[in-house]
Order: structure tokens, then C-alpha cells, then sequence
């Protein structure tokens, strides 16, 4: 079974999907606010769902990334980490999207910004879970002052978490998770994230090494325990890995 679940470049099929013919995202465009990004989305064709939209309003992404917050590339945030590009996030969110239903459990391994898990919070409401993961401690912290400042009522509502760890190891106090959203590129596929996903479930992960080609990949469980993979969208991200090497410890 660990064989079949051994995720690499090498067993992930290629095929992005057609309707994402505006991969490069918006370009030069620097729109200056959420609601002109989002709006321009749209018009490109990036952002297709009614539901993601509806978050993505709620979920200012000028409270989350200091610099060019608007502007559709990925921006850095300190500690080695960076915040993904908004049709990045798109793409993320649209495919979890099914699984992102109110009441359900939802973690986001490297919350970096706390933008996605904050989107992710609003997506399974009151009665759900969503759990942010960091390594890094000053990463933790900075998607908690992110959230606080603008949206903190996903805090009184006890939806959503931030919490210090490996998350390669998955989080499985709150587990298993009907979605998870990794921020950062693996090869292999922690086995331990496909353990704490639930039958059915779904986790988006970058798969492939640093400084090479990587695809987006969607990963399902099906009520049957098996696990199924198709390619999203070639993608850049930084690796997963321990709080050391990130650091340049090791």
C-alpha cells in the first residue's frame, strides 16, 4: 500500500486543464485594490467559481502581504517564505472548493500569510475547521496578526487556528481533514498528509523538487481508500521542508 502512495513527478500525469488557458495569471497588470483583482480575474478568466469569488471580497488580501498585495505574483514574506500569486490561489481554492463545504475539516500546511487558511476558514463556516501549520514560529504569529486585522471574526468564532509544527507530519488532532492545501513544492508526497486525508477527500500540493519543474497537483481519496492524481497547473514554489534547512541551518 505505501508503494501505490508514493507520489513523485514520475507518476503524476501532465494535463493541464484546458480552461486554463490564462496560466501566466494577469501579468504586468497591478490592479489597486482586492475588488479590482478579482474583477479582473474574472474578465480573464482565471476565476470561474461564484463561491471562491464570494471569499476572495471577504478575504482582503491587502491585510496579508505587505508589499504590491494586489499585484498577481507571488510576494516574499520573510523567513524564506513566500505568499503565493492570487490566480495561484484561485486555482487552490476552485479545486477544493467541493470539498471546502460548511461544517468541514480543512488544514493548510505552511499558512505563511494566513491568507489561504483565512479563505479556507470562510469557506466551512462556523461549524468547520480550518487549521494553519507553520514551522516557524514568526510565521505563525504573522498569519494570527494578519487575520486579527482583517478578519477577526474568524477567531471568535473558534473556526480558525494557527499552530506551530512539522507539517509534513499533518496536524492529527483535527483530523482527517476533508481538504488540505500544501504551500510548499514536495517529491515525494508526505505519506502522512495522505493518511489524515478523509475517504473522500482531496489535498492540492505543488509535487516536484526545487528549482525544477513542478506541477500543481490534485490528490483524491476516494470512499474507498484509493487515491487518484491529475495535474492542475505547472507552478514555482518553494520547497517543503524542516524549519533548519529553511532557515539555512542545515
Amino acid at each position: 500500500m505505501r508503494s501505490t502512495c508514493m507520489l513523485t513527478m514520475r507518476n503524476v500525469v501532465i494535463a493541464v486543464t484546458a480552461q486554463r488557458a490564462f496560466s501566466s495569471g494577469l501579468g504586468y497588470y497591478s490592479p489597486r485594490s482586492n475588488a479590482e483583482l478579482i474583477d479582473k480575474m474574472k474578465q480573464t478568466g482565471i476565476l470561474l467559481n461564484a463561491h471562491v469569488e464570494q471569499v476572495m471580497r471577504m478575504v482582503d488580501r491587502g491585510f496579508y502581504v505587505e508589499d504590491n498585495p494586489y499585484q498577481d505574483r507571488p510576494q516574499p514574506i520573510g523567513f524564506g517564505a513566500t505568499t503565493s500569486a492570487p490566480h495561484v490561489h484561485v486555482y487552490a481554492l476552485e479545486a477544493l472548493e467541493p470539498f471546502l463545504r460548511p461544517g468541514a475539516h480543512a488544514l493548510d500546511v505552511g499558512s505563511g500569510s494566513g491568507y489561504l487558511t483565512a479563505c479556507m476558514a470562510q469557506m466551512v463556516g462556523p461549524n468547520g475547521t480550518a487549521v494553519g501549520i507553520e514551522h516557524i514560529p514568526d510565521l505563525a504569529e504573522l498569519s494570527y496578526k494578519n487575520v486579527m486585522a482583517g478578519n477577526p471574526s474568524l477567531f471568535h468564532s473558534s473556526t480558525l487556528k494557527f499552530v506551530v509544527g512539522d507539517g509534513r507530519k499533518g496536524y492529527p488532532s483535527s483530523g482527517p481533514f476533508d481538504a488540505i492545501h500544501v504551500g510548499a513544492a514536495a517529491d515525494p508526497v508526505p505519506q502522512e498528509l495522505i493518511r489524515q486525508l478523509k475517504s473522500p477527500g482531496r489535498m492540492i500540493v505543488p509535487v516536484g523538487k526545487p528549482h525544477s519543474a513542478q506541477i500543481l497537483t490534485q490528490i483524491d481519496k476516494t470512499a474507498d481508500g484509493k487515491v487518484h492524481t491529475k495535474a492542475i497547473e505547472n507552478v514555482i514554489y518553494v520547497p517543503l521542508t524542516s524549519k533548519e534547512q529553511q532557515l539555512g541551518l542545515e
